[in-house]
């Protein structure tokens, strides 16, 4: 019985996109542009491969996945660094606070401070791990502040904060800077907040580079409130929540414990218990909660929650959620789920709190079979994808958010676990018939390793269909369980029991899971393939699952959206890579398509509202998905009428964030029926595997529900499981199989063969009555078709280097349904061109002629590399489709014939290059091959039997002359332990080429001799399609023999193309004369100099400088005078420079960040104003909560500068960066030799196969020449296009390094500091400063300056390192950076020696260069052949067509006056980018910020060195003598505090006699960071008012930086430390009141902590001094000690309430008196009230001694009041004791008495 069907309409889904890439790491899908790791950057690919494989017309194939090695659970490094900088507001009194820091197991620990609430440590702790990154960022991170912790006490806990690692890793950055830690206390949630740490967090992953934000100022970060340390749209207020975690019951364990004792046991007991003793393990939050063990069962039953009390929201974002078995001796995990809470809430103004379940989760692991040692443990663990369904577990969560006032709440956060009542049955949704359909249409492919015994194929779901726990037969679904997993009664086979609901006839339906085994048969030399031809085995099982369909279908509707957006921005971006035209149109097609799937959603998801077992998630997540996709597809309308050709890029990064929305929207985090999985079987052994997840073939009605690949042909690539999969041998294909797989309820049946390719006869298990409803057990297929397939192979570039020469013999093997072919070998090249048509004769494909024309199988090619030796490895894979043609169509345009196109090669999941190729599949009709197009191939090429590429297909060729640049090589290492002396460059490109002259002694002098060489070849006309150019070199040894040395491919020869420049753009030979305006400035254009000037605009260029000279403005603020001596010229040193610039350089960086916050925010409102509301929590900027005070434009900079200092430019990053690696003339061309790594980065490896450099550079044309172009070559023709280039002869210089200051260094010492100190090798010459090392520094200021002499090209190389000094053994390289001095000195940008902003020739800011202005300018120009400089009158001088206008006179030393041109000159060179034609910008005085690495740690930085570098070639005037930049040195001062008085101090004794409250009140005060140096006042007993006269001065002398605005103390550690250690520290002036006590420890009553760069002034008299001075700083004005010299007043003491507010409790007159050593020197004081000055002594009122004189009262008050019945008691006590005692005095005699019978 034959069963030809018609095939489907299309439905407009062009064949499912890509697969969620942000699903499961394991996704990482096609184009890996997704978020997801490895992934290549999508404007570097050509996504033509993409679009090639996508473009699905029919739909009866879905689409491959290209990749193929899993990444998760392969371990990575990672560093994590924490700065705790200090802590404030700790709640407590006299606390000697230390902060633990803990990542997983390992701790470290700050110093401990003593008795201060605010202590600060600026310490910096590194961990680092070597762990898969699902692993570390599940790492809780946990910072704790204990109190008085010493080596015996382990101290108390104050309070702690915790968050996992990944919530740091999703920051910007990765990182959180200056951020404030809310303590709070575990074991007392009603308590609130318990302080605050200020501190860095950040993780760095290889590759990862961290941008440390420059040190800002400390004034914004003290508010703590705006800066939390919370991740963007957390609360500040987080409130306790409890965690309820349901376990409820789980079925289908494997069964465990095969011990060799449990066979014995069975075996004398005859007993059939199962073998496992389960229980469940959940981690959250770095808490842990078990449930109670379920002894011997496969179906525990347990009934429990599990309670966790953490803040909310957490900043955890996973639950791990484990079922172990327990075992005397170690327990095993059995599954592991993760709940991720950021898929089951939603934080939305309409959101709602986590909630799941009751649901049934899905656990996959290793495979089922029961060994000893299970290999694949890991994947229990949840490392790594599961090769095989485990158990399912049925949980549910709730989250209830804690009153903490009410007083019932429990305050401690222990674990709890509390029984809960059992679950109805049909709360998880009814349970459901289904049916899985698979037809196995193809398997080839299949690796040789295996072996030739019989292959089959089993597929299971859940645990239906597995051989080992053998549930294939039915199980009665009325049975007495309906949860129906089939694993209770695997031995009841139940026949017979038709189904109720269907009178289908399938009673003895027995599930077919496995198909027959069958021999394969060799392909070739690497693979085998299964001989099915017309016959295609298939299989079925039945099983039964809860019915919770509605959910897989809402996922497949947003993950159908997400597929068509995904391609449809895959062919913009192709558009745009392709540079064809109106990539604006396909874009708006796009969010058209968007808009539309949106209200699709909205219409189709909103059915089944009434299905048993909904769940509240499924209710929320439903309404958050239908607003969410509703704002989409508003977004989606809006963004498209706004995509115009200019915005088109924007536009893409908008849509992608769409994407990645949708994807995260798709992932359904209640799971309902398990995956299927396809197992490989050989020989009974499980070889390899796929895993299908089970929404992808779930058939729905409706065409959008159903999943993508539901009826539809897959190519699936079967993998190896575990951790075999890693590495190579995850690489190779196992098997490659078409699979057709169906999957829905068994009564929705009748149409799953439906899609399957047309033409074939099914084959039945059953002959006879009722076999009709039966599936078939195999297809036959009748309708076979004949064809040719014909692949155009051109060429491939950029391919993996394979050899350790490090090129690879490339050659490419093509794959079609059971044949393949080889290309030729082409010897050592990374860019071959086969330039080779495969003929595939005789192809046989089974099917109707019409689907297979619109859905032909797809091609493999996979690229290798020929060893003479052994197996040829394999390089990289790719996939096409062919272009079919049948019989009866013409060979002609527009699809015949076919274009060339691009495929990313992938090995792994790494991108290994591209191949440029052709594919057509042409029918041969009736008349066999005489109808087929001819091939017809260029004649003048004889190459045998390999047929060249065919005319019509093969690029259009024209030529072009190609000129080389030869300057020399670098860096060259030794090659098979020679070392290399005689040098070669050969060109070679599309098998042309040219060869450089011979460097004769590599060591003397390492360049060309002729510099310039030509060749001509040629290239196609497209641009996109031109060859790769090979650079090789090789060493041309003794007796005629080369050696390879390295070689490098520049892949895309586009920048190197010569194209005349633009005539009408730059005014180049325009006559007028342009003049460049020179107005004074406002000082706060800083921006200025981000903006870059283009030529060709506007050519009236405003310089903006401020006025020299001039009027200063003096503002006076907040009322303290501006002091004259602030603007002392010879104050001023290079330090002051620096520090202005770097705070220009904050303030830029902070209006950069605010302008793009403005703008993210208004292009938020563009959207948003037509579109529905936009939430923000997507942004990408960072916090808004701090914008909030600086929403200055970037030009309103605050005017703090009182004056300007001439400030010099700080980058933020290398010199080099900024400047294209100063790349304007001369390329420098990394040279490669050995192996490729096969590491995931493979830019990292790269790294280490750098064997040398070329110097030099290219330039190709077309010719013949242009006669302008003649023009342009016109001065001397050997150089052609390089003319004006210096010669390469060698050079001597003299070279001076600057090294300022190093930061954040990885600490090198046990004690986590460093002792560093600066390396400089250039060279011969190597300089290691050691004596001056710095001791326990990280953040070392060096101030240094090293002059070398080197000789240019043999030196030029400058490694600058940071060594840790050890006092025994070797010191420890810390980092290292390497600077190309060669390029710099070179360069156009003449970054010798940077242009300071001002000439002077004094002081701080004298000229350095040792030619002046003048003499740069006349150079330049005679260099550029320019017509000048000419100066005229008026401040004037003329460049080319350009005037320039500035001051012209300048003062010496002496204040003299004189006229010079040196300004003018210097306002040319400031805006040389301006000057046509030659014009490009000169490096100003600068200072750069270089990342330090450390060979060891490859890719992560070791902290950062600032430096600059100076270069004077001999041959010129000698340059002056270094800047002084040695550090500044604190200057002593000396603070004299008297207090004079106290009030209202809060009173706390209770007097004996009296009963009056009074307090023995004393002051006590020191400067932070010297507690040691504490200082007390004398006492004011029994004082009755809280007023204490005191008359008491404190001296606190101290050293101070004025620029940091820090004391520096020298002190030593510890008594073992071999040195002092210098630290700097905020100027805080503690002062604190106490009571004294006789006995026991005295009471602290209050403090204050004054800032002494800013803190409130005093009030004038104690009842103006109030608590608002304080807590309300914005509103009192702020003076600084520094400035005022002298101050007196009130200020407030505070001290915390049992709520933890702060209340007053006391006010203190105090006058504050700040004077240089000097000053002190001249008039010395004495402490306390002692000589010299004393201070008078106080008059106390003689209150303390009044009771003496009236004893009376006293007495009666005493023993009537107060003491009333303790007097009774005391007098009671007198007697018994006198009692006791006359007892004991006359008993011995009374006895002897008796003895004597007196």
């Amino acid at each position: 019985m034959k069963k030809s069907r018609g095939h489907k309409s299309d439905h407009g889904k062009g064949g499912g996109g890509d697969e969620a890439a942000i699903l499961e790491t394991e996704d990482l899908d096609f184009m890996g542009g997704m978020g997801g790791g490895g992934g290549p950057d999508p404007d570097t690919i050509s996504l033509a491969s993409v679009t090639a494989v996508t473009t699905n017309v029919s739909n009866k194939r879905s689409k491959p996945d290209i990749k193929m090695e899993p990444s998760a659970g392969r371990p990575v490094d990672y560093q994590v660094s924490v700065t705790i900088v200090e802590a404030r507001q700790l709640v407590g009194l006299n606390m000697d606070p230390v902060v633990c820091v803990e990542i997983g197991d390992d701790k470290k620990y700050t110093q401990m401070k003593e008795s201060t609430n605010c202590p600060y440590y600026n310490e910096y702790f590194v961990f680092d791990f070597h762990v898969p990154s699902d692993v570390m960022f599940d790492k809780i991170l946990k910072l704790s502040v204990i109190h008085s912790k010493n080596l015996l006490r382990s101290g108390t806990l104050v309070g702690s904060f915790k968050l996992d690692i990944g919530t740091v890793y999703s920051q910007p950055e990765h990182q959180f800077f200056h951020k404030w830690a809310l303590l709070s206390d575990p074991d007392d949630i009603t308590a609130g907040c318990k302080g605050y740490i200020k501190c860095d967090i950040a993780v760095v992953g290889k590759g990862d580079n961290i941008k440390t934000p420059h040190k800002a100022t400390e004034t914004d970060e003290d508010d703590i409130e705006g800066n939390l340390l919370l991740p963007e749209g957390v609360p500040a207020e987080r409130q306790w929540a409890r965690y309820y975690v349901k376990i409820y019951r789980a079925e289908g364990l494997p069964k465990m414990n095969t011990s060799i004792m449990a066979n014995v046991k069975k075996a004398f007991i005859g007993e059939n218990k199962d073998l496992v003793d389960p229980y469940v393990q959940i981690l959250f939050a770095g808490q842990r909660g078990k449930t109670s063990i379920q002894k011997s069962s496969y179906e525990p039953i347990w009934n429990e929650q599990i309670v966790f009390t953490e803040m909310f929201p957490p900043l955890c974002k996973r639950m791990k959620v484990q079922i172990r078995d327990s075992d005397k001796v170690n327990d095993v995990a059995l599954g592991t789920h993760f709940i991720d809470l950021r898929k089951i809430a939603n934080d939305g103004d309409k959101g709602f709190l986590p909630t799941l379940g009751p649901a049934w989760v899905n656990m996959y692991g290793s495979t089922r079979s029961y060994t000893i040692m299970d290999e694949h443990q890991d994947l229990n663990e949840g490392l790594g994808e599961g090769v095989s369904f485990r158990a399912r577990l049925l949980v549910s969560l709730c989250v209830e958010i804690l009153d903490t006032s009410s007083p019932e709440v429990m305050s401690s956060t222990e674990v709890k676990v509390e029984g809960v009542p059992k679950i109805s049955e049909s709360a998880t949704g009814k349970v459901e018939e289904f049916f899985l359909f698979g037809a196995f249409l193809e398997a080839t492919m299949i690796d040789r390793k295996i072996g030739d015994k019989p292959i089959c194929f089993e597929v299971t779901i859940g645990n239906y269909g597995s051989e080992i726990d053998g549930v294939t037969k039915l199980k009665s679904s009325s049975g007495k369980k309906s949860g129906g997993d089939g694993d209770e009664e695997e031995t009841e086979l139940i026949h017979g029991s038709s189904d109720e609901e269907e009178g289908d006839d399938d009673n003895d339906l027995v599930s077919v899971s496995t198909t027959p085994p069958m021999k394969p048969v060799i392909t070739d030399r690497n693979y085998f393939h299964l001989p099915y031809f017309e016959r295609k085995p298939c299989i079925y099982i039945k099983s039964w699952w809860q019915d919770q369909r509605r959910r897989l279908y809402n996922a497949n509707l947003i993950d159908n959206i997400a597929d068509k957006l995904e391609e449809g921005l895959n062919d913009v971006q192709e558009v745009i890579k392709t540079e064809k035209a109106y990539p604006e149109r396909r874009l708006r097609g796009v969010l058209e398509d968007l808009s539309n799937g949106c209200s699709q959603f909205l219409t189709l998801a909103n059915k089944d509202q009434n299905q048993t077992g909904r769940t509240k998630l499924d209710k929320e997540r439903l309404k958050s998905c239908m607003r969410e996709l509703e704002n989409l597809g508003q977004q989606a309308k809006t963004i498209r009428t706004q995509v115009k050709k200019n915005t088109v890029r924007d536009k893409i990064k908008l849509v992608q964030n769409f994407l990645h929305k949708l994807r995260f929207l798709a992932d359904e985090p209640q799971h309902s029926i398990p995956d299927i999985y396809i197992w490989m079987m050989s020989n009974n052994k499980r070889i390899a595997y796929a895993r299908v997840p089970s929404k992808d073939i779930l058939y729905s009605g409706v065409d959008e529900e159903t999943g993508k690949d539901c009826g539809k042909v897959k190519t699936i690539f079967l993998k190896l499981p575990g951790k075999k999969g890693f590495g190579a041998a995850g690489w190779t294909v196992q098997a490659k199989t078409e699979i057709y797989l169906w999957l829905g309820l068994n009564r929705q049946r009748k149409d799953f063969l439906s899609g399957l390719p047309n033409g074939f006869e099914e084959n039945r298990m059953l002959k006879g009555p009722g076999s009709q409803s039966a599936p078939p057990i195999s297809l036959t297929y009748m309708m076979k078709q004949i064809f040719q397939l014909r692949v155009h192979m051109y060429q491939a570039r950029s391919l993996f280097a394979a050899d350790s020469s490090g090129l690879s013999d490339p050659f490419a093997r093509v794959f079609f349904s059971t044949h393949s072919q080889v290309t030729e070998v082409l010897n050592e090249t990374l860019c071959p061109t086969w330039d080779q048509l495969m003929v595939f004769d005789n192809v046989e494909l089974f099917g109707e002629v019409g689907e297979l024309r619109d859905d032909p199988p797809i091609i493999v090619i996979e690229i290798y590399d020929q060893d003479t030796v052994g197996k040829a490895e394999f390089m990289g894979r790719t996939f096409a489709k062919p272009i079919t043609k049948m019989a009866d169509e013409h060979y002609g345009p527009p699809r015949f014939p076919p274009q060339l196109e691009y495929y990313q090669i992938y090995r792994g999941n790494c991108t290994a290059g591209e191949m440029l190729a052709a594919f057509e599949l042409l029918q041969i009709g009736p008349h066999g091959k005489a109808d087929l197009p001819p091939i017809d191939g260029p004649s003048d090429m004889d190459r045998g039997p390999i047929l060249p590429v065919p005319l019509g297909i093969r690029p259009v060729l024209s030529k072009y002359r190609i000129e080389v640049l030869f300057w020399g090589l670098r860096d060259l290492k030794r090659v098979n332990l020679a070392a290399v002396d005689r040098p070669r460059v050969d060109i070679e490109c599309a098998g042309k080429g040219v060869q450089s002259s011979l460097i004769q002694n590599y060591k003397k002098n390492p360049n060309f001799g002729t510099l310039v060489k030509m060749f001509e070849v040629d290239l196609p006309e497209n641009e996109l399609l031109h060859p790769p150019l090979n650079i090789r070199v090789v060493d041309c040894r003794a007796f005629g023999r080369y050696t390879l040395v390295g070689n490098h491919a520049v892949t895309t020869l586009r920048k190197f193309i010569y194209r005349a420049a633009d005539k009408q753009a730059n005014n180049w030979n325009t006559q007028e004369e342009i003049i460049v305006n020179y107005e004074p400035e406002p000082s706060i254009k800083k921006m200025e100099t981000m903006v870059k000037l283009d030529s060709g605009s506007d050519a009236v260029v405003k310089i903006e400088e401020d006025d020299k000279g001039g009027k200063k403005k003096k503002r006076k603020k907040g009322g303290d005078e501006v002091e004259e001596e602030e603007f002392d010229e010879s104050m001023l040193d290079w330090w002051s420079k620096y520090f202005a610039s770097i705070e220009t350089l904050m303030e830029i960086l902070k209006a950069q960040e605010a302008a793009m916050a403005d703008a993210e925010e208004k292009e938020d409102q563009d959207i948003s104003a037509e579109g529905g509301e936009i939430k923000p929590d997507d942004s990408p900027v960072k916090g808004k909560k701090g914008k909030g005070k600086d929403k200055r434009r970037p030009g309103d900079m605050p005017e703090k500068k009182k004056h300007k200092l001439n400030e010099l430019q700080v980058y933020p990053k290398e010199l080099e960066k900024e400047f294209d690696n100063f790349e304007d003339w001369l390329h420098t061309f990394n040279l490669f030799r050995g192996k490729a790594g096969d590491d995931d980065d493979q830019n990292m490896a790269d790294e280490d196969r750098i064997i040398g450099k070329f110097k030099g550079s290219l330039c190709m044309y077309k010719v013949p020449v242009s006669d302008e172009m003649q023009r342009e070559m016109g001065f001397d023709s050997n150089m052609g296009m390089f003319q004006n280039i210096p010669t390469n002869d060698p050079i001597n210089v003299v070279v001076r390094v600057y090294i300022i200051r190093a930061t954040d260094l990885h600490p090198a010492d046990i004690n986590g500091k460093a002792d560093p100190y600066i390396a400089i090798k250039l060279g011969k010459s190597d300089i290691k400063d050691k004596e001056n090392y710095l001791s326990k520094q990280l953040n070392p200021i060096f101030g240094k300056s090293f002059d070398i002499e080197a000789t240019f090209p043999m030196d030029s190389t400058l490694t600058v390192s940071v060594y840790d000094w050890d006092l025994v053994g070797t010191d420890d390289l810390i980092g290292e950076t390497k600077l190309d001095l060669e390029n710099r000195y070179y360069s156009k940008h003449r970054a010798i020696c940077g242009l300071p902003s001002k000439y002077a020739v004094h002081g701080y800011n004298v000229w350095r260069d040792p030619l002046k202005p003048t003499q740069i300018l006349a150079k330049l120009c005679k260099e550029g052949k320019l017509d000048g400089p000419h100066y005229g009158p008026g401040g004037r001088v003329k460049v080319a067509n350009r005037i320039f206008m500035g001051p012209t006179e300048i003062e010496d030393e002496n204040g003299l006056k004189k006229q010079t041109d040196e300004h003018l000159a210097l306002t040319a060179l400031k805006h040389w980018e301006d000057i046509p034609r030659v014009g490009c910008k000169l490096i100003p005085e600068h200072v750069e910020t270089r990342p330090l690495l450390n060979p060891d740690k490859p890719g992560i930085e070791q902290g950062r060195i600032e430096m600059w570098v100076d270069m004077f070639p001999k041959d010129m005037p000698a340059p002056g003598p270094a800047i002084d930049i040695a550090p500044r040195k604190p200057k002593k001062f000396e603070l004299r505090v008297i207090i004079w008085n106290t009030d209202e101090v809060i009173l706390e004794d209770d007097d004996i006699f009296t009963g009056e409250k009074s307090s023995d009140i004393f002051v006590r005060g020191w400067l932070k960071g010297q507690q040691e140096d504490k200082q007390d006042t004398d006492v004011h007993y029994h004082s009755l008012t809280g007023e204490g006269l005191f008359n008491w001065r404190f001296i606190y002398p101290f050293d101070y930086l004025q620029a940091e605005e820090k004391i520096v103390i020298s002190k030593k550690e510890s008594m073992f430390a071999w040195d002092e250690t210098e630290y700097k520290i905020p100027a805080r002036l503690n002062l604190q009141v106490w009571d004294a006590d006789h006995f026991s420890a005295d009471d602290f009553l209050g403090a204050i902590e004054l800032d002494l760069n800013r803190f409130p002034r005093g009030a004038k008299t104690a009842k103006q001094c109030s608590i608002n001075m304080v807590l309300n700083e914005q509103d009192i004005p702020m003076v600084s000690i520094f400035k005022q010299r002298r101050i007196k007043g009130w200020w407030p003491f505070l001290a915390r309430d049992e709520n933890d507010e702060f209340e007053l409790t006391g006010k203190v007159e105090a006058e504050l008196q700040l004077m240089t050593a000097e000053e002190a020197e001249k008039n010395p004081v004495g402490e306390g009230r002692n000589e010299p000055e004393p201070l008078e002594k106080p008059n106390r009122p003689d209150t303390a001694f009044l009771w003496f004189l009236m004893p009376f009262k006293a007495i009666k008050n005493l023993i009537c009041n107060q003491y009333f019945w303790l007097t009774i008691k005391l007098v009671v006590a007198l007697l018994l004791v006198l009692i006791l005692g006359l007892f004991i005095y006359s008993m011995p005699g009374y006895m002897v008495k008796k003895l004597m019978g007196a």
